[in-house]
């Protein structure tokens, strides 16, 4: 069964991405089919989500680009920091306070139950489950799942996580993993 409720374009995710596709690099179709992932298993664990579909796609964009942008692992505030100069672009600077609460918490361990909750708490699940490569489903049918990341690979992502994780072991060896909260 296919599910056509998949969002198969983003206008303004792409936008965000197009800013930094010379950061990004070679990681840019990896980087982009994640971010899709993202904003597709948001809208599938919260189907009510739909005012918010914008708000996502921003948060989605942007939840990892410090990566590339700072050139860092600790990534988090980076890409809070590139959200904020999207947001204020476009003149939605009142967003910022929820895409900055997805972007930080989006590691988070355990469930985020404070301001924002259900949009936060629907993107951190969501990175999960991709992140996972679906290990973590949080209730989400296997099917759409396999439609999801057939849709977009992960054309290397994965083992660009795995790599850039390694390093930081090696050259931060008390801090591997800066982004995981508790």
């Amino acid at each position: 069964m296919r599910h056509s409720s998949l969002c198969r374009s983003s206008p303004v995710l792409d936008a965000v991405l197009q800013v930094h596709a010379s950061e990004i690099g070679r990681d840019f179709n990896a980087y982009r089919n994640h971010a899709y992932r993202v904003l597709n298993l948001c809208m599938a664990l919260c189907p009510e989500m739909s005012a918010d579909v914008e708000k996502v796609s921003i948060a989605a964009a942007c939840h990892d680009l410090g990566i590339w942008t700072d050139r860092t692992f600790d990534y988090l505030a980076p890409s809070v920091k590139v959200a904020n100069g999207y947001l204020a672009g476009i003149g939605k600077m009142a967003w910022s306070p929820e895409i900055e609460r997805m972007i930080l918490e989006h590691h988070k361990l355990s469930s985020y139950k404070s301001a924002f909750s259900q949009l936060v708490e629907t993107f951190r699940r969501a990175d999960w489950i991709d992140v996972s490569r679906g290990l973590i489903t949080f209730g989400l049918p296997r099917e759409l799942l396999t439609e999801v990341f057939a849709t977009w690979p992960d054309a290397g992502f994965r083992w660009r996580l795995a790599q850039l994780s390694a390093k930081q072991l090696v050259t931060h060896p008390w801090s591997p993993l800066p982004m995981v909260r508790l």
